[in-house]
């Protein structure tokens, strides 16, 4: 009989042992999982990041990545940010297809969007737009108060987007423009549970940028949607009130370094 131990593979890993039968296929999956898991909530990523993050090889998260790939959970873009580098080829970025956010569950199925099309049919544009705006009431509304507690809309911004990642949005802030002056804030949502209904009525796009603008007190800009092929749906927050209405700053996609061109489509489709 063969002694129960730990084998060391090349790439760093190990694989327990019990036999002649590895075990390493109870870990496999759950390791690949977190590696689609840091793709959505923060890609896209190059493998060097991912490995980093989780604190395996480099090695074991290409593997990783080469199946996510193989299985069109994941797909490659070359690195297109402005920045210093060495010699050599950008980096290769990773993020997650559609089918890979599956994996992460949606809120709605095919029912879901049949039933949307029968309402638009025989109760008109009006009624996916009422509904649209109720399903988001519902989705905010919980949240409101710790929201609103808060006195500045990028405040408010990084309220709304802890509420929003336990809702299953996985959302974050990152500030944008300068070290002397903020610009605002963008509110980036890695996952969007209904983006496959999103897709075919834009109307639940249009009520959510409307219920954030209201949340947060100012105008906001959807620069970037799941539902329209983007790796993230992003909001840009702007940081000041200007003018005597109080109307926010409106910030430009054309704006240097203002917009993350990772949540953006390669054909530069950015709005909802």
């Amino acid at each position: 009989m063969k002694k129960q131990g730990v084998s060391e593979r090349p790439d760093g890993e190990s694989d327990a042992v019990t036999g002649d039968v590895p075990v390493q296929a109870a870990t496999e999956g759950g390791t690949r999982h977190e590696v689609a898991r840091l793709l959505l909530e923060q890609g896209p990523l190059s493998a060097v990041a991912v490995a980093d993050q989780l604190g395996i090889s480099t090695t074991a998260v290409r593997r990783h990545l080469d199946v996510l790939v193989a299985d069109q959970e994941a797909e490659t873009r070359q690195d297109s940010r402005r920045r210093r580098r060495g010699r050599g080829r950008p980096a290769k970025l990773f993020l997650l297809t559609e089918q890979g956010r599956a994996r992460f569950g949606h809120a709605y199925d095919d029912l879901a969007v049949s039933a949307i099309r029968f309402l638009a049919e025989h109760a008109g544009d009006s009624a996916v737009r009422a509904f649209a705006e109720r399903r988001v009431a519902a989705l905010v509304g919980p949240h409101r108060e710790a929201v609103t507690r808060h006195s500045g809309a990028e405040s408010r911004a990084e309220a709304l987007a802890s509420a929003l990642t336990r809702e299953g949005y996985a959302a974050s802030t990152r500030q944008v423009g300068t070290p002397d002056e903020s610009t605002g804030a963008q509110l980036c949502q890695h996952h969007c549970p209904v983006a496959h209904v999103a897709a075919e009525f834009p109307q639940l796009c249009e009520a959510e940028t409307e219920a954030f603008a209201e949340l947060l007190g100012t105008h906001v800009q959807r620069l970037a949607t799941i539902a329209r092929g983007d790796a993230a749906c992003t909001t840009h927050v702007p940081a000041e009130p200007v003018g005597s209405e109080g109307r926010r700053r409106h910030v430009s996609l054309e704006s240097a370094d203002n917009v993350d061109a990772d949540s953006r489509t390669p054909n530069g489709g950015t709005t909802a």
